[in-house]
């Protein structure tokens, strides 16, 4: 079993901290305290007029948005999160290009903050393509709070895929 996968490169600590929670049990009870609500972005027309407000707030001059969908075939540990894309196409003589934003179907589940959080960071990188420290201060700018809300979404992501407890099993009576 690859223990806490999406956590890697955290303190030993923190990721202790998280194995004792998760093996009480408790994990799901602290996520569902902090998180207690679900998001309302349910379609692929309601996520693209989402990312565009947040874009019209904080990103008024970057590139435009062409498509912003749920993607049911995005692997979350191999393509992070999200997924942001320019499609270059030929059209006669010219070159088109279209900026998408593709976001973890798994993701329809989830906090409205954590929603938030990975729309924010995928439209960072309409600005900087790179994850650097002007990446990372961008977010934190958009998203006041944003690297405990990463930290709390993979802690959300290991909890998903934590096999269930055994059931408990009381003798006969």
């Amino acid at each position: 079993m690859n223990d806490l996968k999406y956590l890697r490169g955290y303190p030993e600590p923190l990721l202790a901290q998280v194995r004792q929670l998760r093996e009480q049990g408790r994990l799901g009870d602290y996520l569902q305290q902090r998180y207690p609500e679900r998001h309302a972005v349910q379609s692929d027309k309601a996520l693209y007029a989402y990312a565009m407000q947040l874009k019209q707030e904080f990103l008024r001059n970057a590139p435009g948005l062409d498509k912003v969908l749920y993607d049911s075939k995005l692997d979350v540990l191999r393509q992070a999160l999200g997924l942001h894309t320019a499609v270059s196409r030929v059209h006669g003589s010219k070159l088109k290009a279209k900026k998408e934003i593709r976001i973890a179907a798994v993701f329809r589940e989830a906090a409205p903050q954590f929603l938030q959080m990975i729309v924010v960071h995928e439209l960072a990188h309409l600005r900087e393509f790179e994850h650097n420290k002007a990446f990372y201060q961008l977010c934190e700018h958009m998203l006041p709070g944003y690297h405990q809300l990463e930290f709390d979404l993979r802690v959300w992501l290991s909890w998903r895929e934590a096999p269930a407890a055994p059931p408990v099993i009381t003798p006969a009576q």
